[in-house]
């Protein structure tokens, strides 16, 4: 408790809170046309009264473009996460629990998969097949899952060598009903973690595929195809970079910041040294 109410973990929350607020409610307080309407007549305007954020090449304004760039992040983010965890979850329990054989197929092929920077994969995989919001999804996922298997693995190495464990097993408990009610509560402290990090990087993630062109597709508003766009005009035009990049620095700050503090407030070892 005493970290999550640290300067640290107060900022980080607050910018957390923020980003998945504008996230949740864009879509819903911000016409669908108002962040692909184009007006020639305002195209690259900077910052001002009457257009907070400035506009872009195409005279669209870039604080709606921005707010809405957040509800993609978020969607395509969370979404990836969630496919690595359905992924990585079973590969590192089936892994740590039966070890043996099991242990050494499953981690070769998670070793496999680590070979390859995960946004190489992730870039790889998008090419394979095709730009969209889906596939982006599919390629962060998967391209995430092994960081979270290994995890897992270790996680469930240690729980297992716990003397509860054993004393379920001499009370005829099933290794399914083991893994239901002592393997899985015991490691979800170290997956929220991760899981609250690999947001962060899914995002970046996301990003990079949009500003390559393999993630989302125009008109669609996306962090990393406005900075994309604005390639060609920051000599005149800065805050087309500007804006979207200081979205995601600060997006992606508060989820590390969040993720480090509870880091610290759910490992009983920094409880301890605390």
């Amino acid at each position: 408790m005493r970290a999550i109410l640290s300067p640290k973990g107060i900022i980080g929350g607050a910018l957390v809170t923020v980003f998945a607020l504008v996230a949740i409610l864009a879509p819903y307080a911000i016409p669908a046309n108002q962040a692909t309407r184009i007006n020639i007549l305002a195209r690259l305007h900077p910052p001002s009264a009457a257009h907070w954020l400035g506009t872009d090449q195409l005279g669209r304004e870039l604080v709606w473009r921005v707010l809405l760039g957040a509800h993609t992040s978020l969607v395509i983010a969370v979404s990836a996460v969630v496919l690595s965890i359905l992924i990585g979850l079973p590969i590192g329990v089936l892994a740590g629990y039966y070890r043996g054989w099991t242990d050494h197929a499953l981690m070769r092929l998670v070793e496999t998969l680590l070979s390859f920077p995960a946004l190489l994969l992730a870039l790889t995989i998008s090419a394979v097949l095709g730009p969209s919001e889906r596939n982006t999804i599919l390629a962060i996922g998967i391209a995430f899952s092994p960081y979270l298997a290994r995890i897992v693995r270790a996680e469930t190495l240690r729980v297992i060598a716990l003397p509860f464990i054993e004393a379920a097993r001499s009370q005829g408990a099933s290794d399914s009903r083991i893994v239901r009610l002592h393997v899985l509560p015991n490691i979800m402290a170290p997956l929220t973690v991760q899981a609250t990090i690999s947001v962060a990087f899914a995002i970046l993630a996301e990003a990079g595929l949009s500003f390559l062109g393999l993630g989302t597709q125009p008109p669609t508003p996306s962090w990393g195809l406005m900075i994309q766009a604005s390639r060609d005009y920051l000599d005149i035009a800065p805050w087309t970079a500007l804006v979207p990049g200081v979205a995601i620095a600060v997006t992606v700050l508060g989820l590390n910041m969040l993720g480090d503090v509870l880091r610290d407030a759910l490992d009983p070892t920094m409880a301890v040294e605390g």
